[in-house]
């Protein structure tokens, strides 16, 4: 037996070879030099163990501890406020992952779920990892925020701005007011009911009442937020509100229309519209199941404060004797009311893109994207086509324009596709389902699951819009490339640069 003898950082490693074995002592001693020394398996037979240099560092070379943490924070912060805007977990990891590696940072593994980031930054093999994490704890729909974060986003992989620089314009950006005042979103709650009972078929004087029970339910929302009162049950009273506000109207002979329930349809539309769906379908389409599965409880119990609060409304109409309201009837639309039916989702659209704070060109964009989903979705209904496969075919029209003209516009997708389906949102199939359960006796639930079908062909034909107009927006030539997933915020096609 030979004695290896082999220098690492001044200590001497003494390594057992063996030596060529005669043929008598070879099947006795190879057992247990092979248990003892496994990596010969693998090595060539040259009989020397492989040396590495102890002063070679392996791994990429990074900036110092504190810029790494200086960037992770950055970093983590714009997640945070991409998420806690209603951008996809995928869209998050990659917005965080091209500001790494465009600041300095080459190797980062992005953790995302429904309430948390992390990030973790390799260093080599001589250093430790260094991971950060940061909660989102609120939620909240602020469009305007949202368009200037894609615009500094751009601005870092792009290599027209610094750590420092960036972290100076998020401090900015994060801190400043809404662009409007609180009650500009309470007005543009009301157009967006006022203009969906437009969409319906309702006349004007129902359109008036939606917008002013829509703008009372906004404030009360307003009022119990400030106590802290979880959104639960804000969506109960919101709901609770609604339908027996519209009962009472109809009782005092207010409205000579016979589409009073229409005002209950415009105000459900209008508590559904805040609700993650889209989200929540894209964060399940490409893989992130974890946030896919937080997201849809949030809109689950939403969906059953709301439901709850409609049919506690019907309950005590009930109790009270107040005169019951009929039925709502899906009416089929003409031809004539086509162009209504475009204005309705058009009017939505850009009322909740301004209740969500956008700006101009982002309201415009909005409008039309309403516009053309409601004009595909009325002409499928005069077809005969059902009302699943309208909403899901209409939606993806909305998810392909806004992926193709969105952000050639400087318009965050996810703006124009939220805002695009929101006259489509199954308000009045929902208030159906719940008067079936709460006031007839058969308790059909037939046409509230149909309701839940349309919001989810809603947001699934979105994100497959969006994943269409990848190839249109990177160019036709390049159909090849292989698509990274559906992307409605965050950089397509990040760089990388030295830190500055």
């Amino acid at each position: 037996m030979k004695i290896n003898e082999r220098t690492n950082g001044g200590q001497s490693t003494r390594w057992p070879l063996l030596e060529p074995p005669g043929p008598q002592k070879q099947r006795a001693h190879r057992p247990n030099l092979l248990k003892r020394r496994p990596w010969h398996v693998l090595e060539a037979p040259t009989g020397e163990f492989p040396a590495v240099d102890a002063e070679e560092a392996m791994g990429p070379q990074l900036p110092d501890e504190a810029t790494v943490n200086f960037v992770l924070d950055l970093s983590l912060r714009i997640g945070e406020v991409q998420m806690a805007s209603g951008a996809g977990a995928s869209d998050v990891t990659a917005t965080i992952i091209a500001i790494a590696g465009a600041l300095g940072l080459p190797h980062c593994e992005v953790d995302v779920i429904f309430t948390s980031i992390t990030v973790t930054c390799h260093r080599g093999t001589d250093l430790t990892p260094i991971t950060a994490l940061r909660v989102v704890r609120s939620r909240s729909l602020d469009y305007t925020r949202l368009t200037e974060t894609e615009k500094l986003v751009r601005k870092i992989v792009r290599g027209h701005m610094g750590a420092e620089q960036a972290q100076t314009e998020l401090e900015r950006i994060t801190s400043a007011p809404h662009p409007y005042p609180r009650w500009v979103a309470t007005l543009s709650w009301g157009g967006v009911a006022a203009f969906v009972t437009i969409l319906l078929g309702g006349g004007f004087d129902v359109a008036l009442v939606a917008f002013v029970i829509s703008g009372v339910i906004d404030r009360v929302g307003r009022v119990v937020n400030r106590y802290g009162l979880p959104f639960f049950f804000q969506q109960v009273i919101g709901g609770l509100v609604a339908t027996l506000s519209a009962m009472v109207i109809v009782s005092s002979d207010v409205l000579t229309t016979d589409k009073p329930t229409l005002v209950v349809a415009a105000a459900v539309t209008v508590l559904l519209s805040g609700l993650s769906t889209v989200s929540a379908v894209q964060d399940a389409i490409t893989g992130y199941n974890v946030t896919a599965a937080g997201r849809t409880m949030e809109t689950a119990l939403m969906s059953a404060g709301l439901i709850a609060g409609v049919v506690l409304a019907l309950r005590i109409a009930v109790m009270l004797g107040l005169p019951r309201t009929p039925l709502p009837e899906v009416t089929g639309s003409t031809p004539q009311q086509l162009p209504l039916v475009v204005l309705g989702g058009a009017g939505a659209a850009a009322c909740f893109a301004l209740a969500s704070y956008s700006k101009m060109r982002a309201m415009l964009v909005a409008a039309a994207a309403g516009g053309i989903g409601a004009a595909v979705y009325g002409a499928l209904m005069l077809a005969k086509l059902d009302g699943v496969s309208s909403s899901a075919v209409a939606a993806t029209l909305v998810g392909f324009c806004g992926g193709v003209l969105a952000r050639r516009l400087g318009v965050t997708p996810l703006v124009v596709a939220v805002s695009g389906i929101t006259p489509l949102l199954p308000g009045l199939s929902t208030y159906r389902g719940l008067y079936q359960i709460g006031v007839e006796p058969s308790g059909d639930i037939s046409t509230l699951m149909t309701a839940v079908a349309i919001g989810l062909a809603l947001a699934a034909g979105v994100v497959l819009g969006e994943w269409l107009a990848q190839p249109v927006r990177t160019g036709l030539g390049r159909l090849e490339r292989r698509f990274a997933g559906p992307r409605m915020a965050g950089p397509l096609e990040p760089t990388e640069r030295s830190l500055e």
